[in-house]
C-alpha cells in the first residue's frame, strides 16, 4: 500500500500514549503471579511468564525510589504484557545529559538464558542500591536503565511446554514469525543511499520508506515504537546457541550469505563487543572448543564477530536500532545451550555479571553535551551531530575519516555520541543556525561520565533585500541553464533509471490494518524523540 513517504514512515512507530510514552500504565498484579521468591530472595531457576512479572514487581516494590515497572504498548499475540523494569534515580523521564540504556532478552522464545540473567540483574541492582554499593549508586544516578526480560513470552511457553530441548520449537512468536527477521529492512535503504553517494542520508532512515513489505508482528511493533520514542544511546539483546558478541551490520551489502559488512561505527561496535567478551571468562578464551563439533569457535577471534561475516540477516533488531534511532546495539550469544538446566543458571550469572555491568558503563563513553541557541539559551532538539576522526597516527599523519552516521540531539537539546579514544571534530548543524565545529579529545576513563562539549549555535541573520535580489537572479540563471541543457538533450533515447528504495515488486505488499493507520495520526515533529 502506497502512502506519502513522511506519513508511511510512521505507520508502525508514531503511536504514543500520553506524555510521549510508548508504554502502558502498570496494571494491578496478574492473578497467580508471585511477589517474591519462596525463600524470600531471588532464586536461580526458570521463571514462567507470571513469575517474570512477579519478580519485576517484587524488585520494584523493594526499590520503589529508583524503579518503574511498565509494559510496552502492545502485548504478545497471546496477550501477555511485555514488561520492562526501569532503574534510575529519577525513574519515568529522560533527564538532561543522562543517557538511556536497554537490555532485551528472550527474543527467540527457546533461547532463555538472557531472560533469567535480566531478572537476576534487576535483583542485583536493587540489592546493591539498598546496600549502598557505590558503583551501582553512581550508575543509577547517571543512567536510565531499561530491562525487558522477555520479548517473546509466547515462544517461551511453547518451548517450555515441549521440553525446552527442541532447536526450533518456540523460536518464533505465536504466529510462527521469527521476530529477528520482522523489522523493516533499513540496511537496504542505507546501502541504496551509499550506491547513490548520498552519505548524508545515514541516520533515522524510517522517514525514507515509502511503504512496508509486511505488517510487523505486535511484539515487533511494540519494540519499534519503544526504540523510536525513547532516546536510547546503547543497547544489547540476548540470544543463545553460541558464545560470541555479534556487532553490525547483520546484513551483507552484496547479498552474499557471508561477508564482512562494515558500519560507519565499526571501531566503536567492535570495542563494545570486546568489552562484553573480555569480561566473560569463556567468551574470548582462544582455547575453548566450538559449541558444535566441526563448527567455528569464536574464541580465537576474541569472542566477537561481525554479524554478516557470520551469516547475513535481514530485518534484524540490531541494525534497526542503529539505522532508525541514535542507539547502538550488539547481539550477545551467551551460551551453547539454548535452554540450559536450571542447575546451571547461578554459574551462568557468575560468568556474565561483570560483563553485564561493564557493558552498561559503555553508555558513558565518547562525548555528550547540550545544543542551545546562543542568544536565547533555548535548547535545540533534532540538531544533527556529524563526527570526523582526526586522531594522530604518527608524527606525520593524522586520520581524516568522516564517520558517516550522524546522531541527533533529543528533547532538551542534549546529545550523546559513543566513540573510542582519540581526537575528533564534531559539527552541529540545525535549520536556521550557522554550523559550528568543536574539536574534542575522547579518553574514556573507566566508570566516569562522557567528555562534555556543548554547542551554542548562532541564528542565521534575516535575509536582506539585496541578498533576496541576488537569490532571485541566481535562481533565474539556473532555470535558464537547465532549460538549455534539456533542449540539448532532447531527442536522446536513453534515460537514466530512477533508483527506488522501495521493496522490489516481487515482494508482496501487505496492507496495514485500518486501525493501525488510524492510530498513525500525529506529526513528524514527534518522530525523532
Amino acid at each position: 500500500m502506497w502512502v506519502s513517504s513522511r506519513v508511511a514512515v510512521m505507520v508502525m512507530v508514531l503511536v504514543m500514549v500520553k506524555n510521549g510514552n510508548t508504554a502502558s500504565v502498570v496494571t494491578p498484579k496478574t492473578k497467580g503471579s508471585t511477589t517474591k521468591e519462596e525463600s524470600g530472595g531471588f532464586v536461580w531457576r526458570h521463571h514462567n511468564n507470571d513469575e517474570v512479572e512477579g519478580v519485576l514487581r517484587d524488585v520494584s516494590e523493594r526499590c520503589k525510589d529508583v524503579t518503574r515497572l511498565y509494559a510496552l504498548s502492545e502485548p504478545s499475540v497471546r496477550n501477555v504484557p511485555l514488561w520492562v523494569l526501569e532503574l534510575s534515580d529519577n525513574p519515568g523521564q529522560h533527564e538532561l545529559l543522562e543517557p538511556d540504556f536497554k537490555y532485551v532478552a528472550n527474543m527467540h522464545g527457546n533461547e532463555v538464558l538472557g531472560r533469567e540473567l535480566l531478572l537476576g540483574l534487576a535483583d542485583y541492582l536493587c540489592e546493591g542500591w539498598l546496600a549502598g554499593n557505590q558503583d551501582i549508586h553512581t550508575l543509577l544516578q547517571s543512567t536510565r536503565i531499561h530491562l525487558l526480560p522477555s520479548l517473546n513470552p509466547d515462544g517461551w511457553q511453547l518451548s517450555t511446554d515441549t521440553g525446552g530441548r527442541d532447536y526450533l520449537a518456540g523460536r518464533a512468536n505465536n504466529n510462527s514469525v521469527d521476530l529477528n527477521r520482522d523489522f523493516p529492512d533499513l540496511d537496504r535503504v542505507l546501502y541504496s543511499n551509499e550506491a547513490r553517494h548520498t552519505h548524508y542520508n545515514n541516520n533515522h532512515l524510517m522517514y525514507q520508506l515509502k511503504r512496508l513489505d509486511h505488517q510487523p508482528q505486535p511484539e515487533t511493533l511494540a519494540v519499534m515504537k519503544w526504540i523510536m520514542n525513547t532516546p536510547f544511546v546503547l543497547s544489547a539483546n540476548f540470544h543463545g546457541g553460541d558464545l560470541v558478541a555479534n556487532y553490525p551490520f547483520d546484513a551483507s551489502r552484496s547479498g552474499k550469505p557471508r561477508e564482512y559488512a562494515h558500519s560507519p561505527d565499526d571501531d566503536t561496535f567492535r570495542h563494545l563487543a570486546e568489552v562484553y567478551a573480555d569480561n566473560h571468562p569463556r567468551m574470548s578464551d582462544a582455547k575453548r572448543p566450538p559449541c558444535t563439533l566441526g563448527d567455528h569457535s569464536f574464541g580465537p577471534d576474541g569472542g566477537v564477530t561481525n554479524g554478516a561475516a557470520w551469516y547475513s540477516v535481514r530485518g534484524g533488531m540490531q541494525d534497526f536500532n542503529y539505522l532508525s534511532s541514535n542507539a547502538l546495539e550488539v547481539t550477545l550469544e551467551v551460551g551453547c545451550d539454548k535452554y540450559p538446566p536450571a542447575s546451571t543458571l547461578k554459574g551462568e550469572w557468575a560468568d556474565n555479571k561483570d560483563a553485564l555491568m561493564e557493558y552498561m558503563w559503555q553508555v558513558h563513553t565518547g562525548v555528550k553535551g547540550v545544543v542551545r541557541d546562543s542568544i536565547t539559551g533555548q535548547s535545540i532538539p533534532n540538531t544533527l551531530l556529524h563526527t570526523k576522526n582526526i586522531t594522530r597516527i604518527n608524527d606525520t599523519h593524522v586520520r581524516d575519516d568522516h564517520i558517516n552516521h550522524d546522531v541527533t540531539s533529543v528533547h532538551d537539546g542534549d546529545y550523546f555520541r559513543l566513540l573510542t579514544p582519540g581526537e575528533y571534530e564534531v559539527t552541529a548543524t540545525s535549520d536556521g543556525y550557522l554550523p559550528l565545529t568543536h574539536t574534542v579529545t575522547v579518553t574514556n576513563p573507566q566508570h566516569t561520565e562522557a567528555t562534555r562539549r556543548d554547542f551554542d549555535l548562532t541564528p542565521i541573520p534575516p535575509t536582506t533585500i539585496f541578498e533576496k535580489r541576488r537569490g532571485k537572479q541566481a535562481a533565474a540563471a539556473a532555470a535558464e541553464e537547465a532549460a538549455e541543457v534539456a533542449e540539448r538533450q532532447e531527442g536522446l533515447d536513453y534515460h537514466y533509471p530512477s533508483l527506488d528504495i522501495s521493496p522490489p515488486a516481487a515482494l508482496d505488499e501487505v496492507p496495514l490494518e485500518e486501525a493501525l493507520l488510524g492510530r498513525l495520526r500525529g506529526g513528524y515533529g514527534r518522530f525523532r524523540y
